[in-house]
């Protein structure tokens, strides 16, 4: 493993509230919750096919076809990285974004792993999540120029804006569209590709960015001041975007990023065991284009917590987690 890069804080002032209040409050619980078991650790994200399969891949690079309400489970191919967000092409291949290799294609049938894209302009250090235009395009997050997966805290505590937001072409071309976001994550897009969402998880915000029209290539903030911290992004039906939020906001982290940079230099320093760490919470946002709060779900982690990814599919909410042994759904409100 490379060394723990340092850290080159800068002072900035999050957002300040809290709670699940305002607009931010629940509108009904994330329950009742049904949980699947897993062969592996971390499903991440979530995808379903044509024919109603579930998609999820695991912290040891194998990803994994979910079928009859999670009775069968097949192993379908190894990245030999780590999966995180999974999307369905119109072929039927799993384009993939593994956290280490870059973004990629798997045939789920055969288990051909073809690396699309692992640069643009410079190596990618944490390609995250991804969504696909009807051109082919694929518009994916690539979420910090300097710490990888395993230093992610090291991101948050560092203060800078360090993400992108690329476009890979079928031609094979990978171009910058957008960058400074706040930990990029989550991408979505909109039903007529004019435009992707991408959560900025230190941000605790959602940015749009413009792709079509006159306004092309520029961005706005569309919801602000999450009182959690946005994961995987989805598009749902009826116009809803989908925010799977792993953990509520830290109060610990929230003082310390107005400081100095030597005091969250001095925690990056401990070990990972004394670092702020999330708090047990099942809870999904769902948005319209403009940013409107439509729905807040929220309950304890008592069964399930850390929900990274959310899949809208015939009803359901189909949820992953980094660190669960399981996915789990809930009733789409």
């Amino acid at each position: 493993m490379n060394a723990r890069p340092s850290l080159d804080p800068v002072c900035w002032t999050p957002p300040s509230d809290l709670g699940l209040t305002g607009a931010f409050t629940p509108t009904s619980p994330a329950a009742p919750l049904e949980r699947w078991l897993m062969p592996g650790f971390g499903p991440e994200d979530v995808a379903v096919d044509a024919q109603g399969r579930l998609y999820v891949g695991t912290n040891d690079g194998q990803i994994f076809r979910v079928l009859n309400e999670g009775a069968t489970i097949e192993r379908v191919a190894s990245t030999g990285g780590r999966p995180g967000g999974i999307e369905i092409d119109n072929d039927g291949s799993l384009v993939v974004c593994d956290m280490l290799r870059g973004l990629l294609r798997v045939d789920p049938e055969s288990g051909a792993v073809t690396v699309l894209a692992d640069a643009a302009q410079h190596r990618l250090t944490f390609t995250n999540n991804c969504a696909i235009a009807a051109d082919g395009s694929v518009y994916f997050s690539d979420t910090s120029d300097k710490f990888p997966l395993a230093y992610f805290k090291g991101d948050l505590l560092e203060g800078r804006a360090r993400g992108r937001l690329l476009r890979w072409s079928p031609n094979g071309s990978v171009d910058e569209v957008a960058r400074d976001f706040r930990f990029a994550n989550g991408v979505a897009l909109a039903a007529d590709d004019s435009f992707a969402l991408v959560s900025e998880t230190a941000g605790y915000r959602v940015s749009k960015v413009w792709l079509t029209g006159e306004r092309a290539g520029s961005s706005d903030v569309v919801l602000d001041n999450i009182p959690g911290l946005p994961d995987n992004m989805s598009t749902g039906s009826e116009g809803t975007f989908w925010i799977a939020v792993p953990s509520g906001r830290n109060a610990l982290l929230d003082r310390l990023l107005p400081l100095p940079g030597l005091f969250r230099k001095a925690l990056w320093a401990l070990p990972d065991r004394l670092h702020p760490e999330a708090n047990r919470v099942v809870q999904v946002i769902g948005i319209d284009r403009e940013g409107t709060v439509r729905h807040v779900l929220s309950s304890p982690g008592d069964t399930f917590h850390y929900v990274t990814g959310v899949r809208e599919h015939e009803g359901w909410l189909y949820l992953g987690s980094l660190v669960e042994n399981a996915i789990a759904r809930i009733p789409a409100p």
